[in-house]
């Protein structure tokens, strides 16, 4: 089966072709040094741009593949939780290659997708827990097959990644900042007390990352001198790194180590208390853009060996957002026997993504 997959969640234009499950090819087309300028993303600049995007990149994908569109089997896009006007463009372009082709349509949860991108590269194993750490999410998940998501913790606020980019921001470096706080923290031991722990005191799953940010705001309104004079652009960044730029750097070194290690170990606190509630477990997964911090996947993965468990992490490139795990989260759900209709629905962020889907008897 030839799944092609669509990604506009945001503001990442991704496509993808998963034949069987394993990844063809692949072409994306990111929006952030765009919406660098504007310090977040910009909800109608991404939906124009993805508009423009998907034609070129579609020609590009079945090129690269050596397919036509009449080969492809079946679409699956992205439908939420995201930007309401990027998700439309997408579910437009899938449902209009459907229309064409005579594909199969399925919707695919966006969360869902992040957690099983892993599978991509190796096997996954179930139950798992999922924790998902993005920038509008923080979740953890019961996950009992590639169909079968039950949520056990949610975010109340302001998710972990959230979090990485007002800090950075607080700290004049531009959107997304998550990655300079992980590269100004590398090879410094933090100072568990210069920073809470992010909502831990209560015997819930659920998340909240404001009081840390608020934490930090205040710690830097005492040490401004801490923040870049003036914000540097990417490119100097990538070519002298942040700790070259900056006036302080060993002051700064310590708080951004410290506010990693608080996000990290915040994460770990709730993973190990689901792990202690939740019966029958055999691995750990982990997925989102703030998967790709290596605090974060340091202190995950040393809770999955301390328990004994399998450890899903999916490589840099697939922590971010992509068609690829789209594409292979589709091509699952179809492998089970579940389908959409034309009258499918985005769903923006904030509301639940809903199992609306029709299963279809194999013969």
């Amino acid at each position: 089966m030839l799944v092609l997959g669509v990604e506009t969640s945001c503001d990442e234009t991704g496509l993808a072709l998963v034949r069987d499950g394993r990844l063809v090819v692949e072409r994306l087309a990111s929006q952030t040094d765009m919406h660098a300028v504007f310090g977040g993303v910009v909800p109608e600049i991404a939906s124009r741009e993805h508009q423009r995007m998907l034609p070129p990149l579609f020609a590009q994908l079945l090129t690269a593949g050596g397919v036509a569109a009449s080969d492809i089997d079946a679409v699956a896009v992205a439908r939420g939780p995201g930007l309401l006007g990027s998700l439309l463009v997408g579910l437009s372009f899938a449902k209009g290659v459907c229309l064409a082709t005579g594909a199969e349509l399925i919707g695919v949860n966006h969360l869902h997708a992040h957690l099983l991108a892993a599978g991509l590269e190796g096997e996954m194993r179930f139950p798992a827990l999922g924790v998902l750490v993005s920038g509008g999410h923080t979740h953890l998940y019961r996950i009992d097959s590639p169909t079968e998501f039950g949520l056990l913790g949610r975010t109340l606020d302001d998710a972990a990644g959230e979090a990485f980019d007002k800090v950075a921001k607080l700290l004049n470096l531009p959107y997304p900042g998550g990655r300079y706080l992980d590269e100004l923290s590398q090879g410094v031991e933090p100072d568990p007390a210069m920073f809470p722990l992010a909502y831990v005191h209560n015997d819930n799953l659920d998340f909240s990352f404001s009081g840390l940010k608020t934490a930090v705001a205040e710690y830097l309104n005492k040490h401004p001198q801490l923040a870049y004079a003036a914000m540097p652009d990417a490119a100097t960044l990538k070519r002298e790194g942040a700790l070259a730029l900056c006036s302080h750097p060993e002051e700064l070194a310590l708080v951004a180590a410290s506010f990693n290690h608080a996000v990290a170990e915040t994460l770990r606190i709730k993973a190990a208390r689901a792990l202690d509630r939740e019966r029958g477990l055999v691995s750990l997964v982990v997925a989102g853009g703030v998967a790709a911090n290596s605090h974060v996947r340091a202190a995950l993965g040393g809770l999955a060996a301390e328990r004994g468990l399998a450890y899903s992490l999916p490589s840099l490139a697939l922590c971010t957002d992509n068609a690829a795990m789209v594409a292979r989260t589709g091509f699952l759900a179809l492998s089970a026997g579940y389908r959409h209709g034309l009258d499918l629905e985005s769903v923006p962020r904030g509301r639940a993504v809903p199992l609306d889907w029709a299963r279809v008897t194999q013969q």
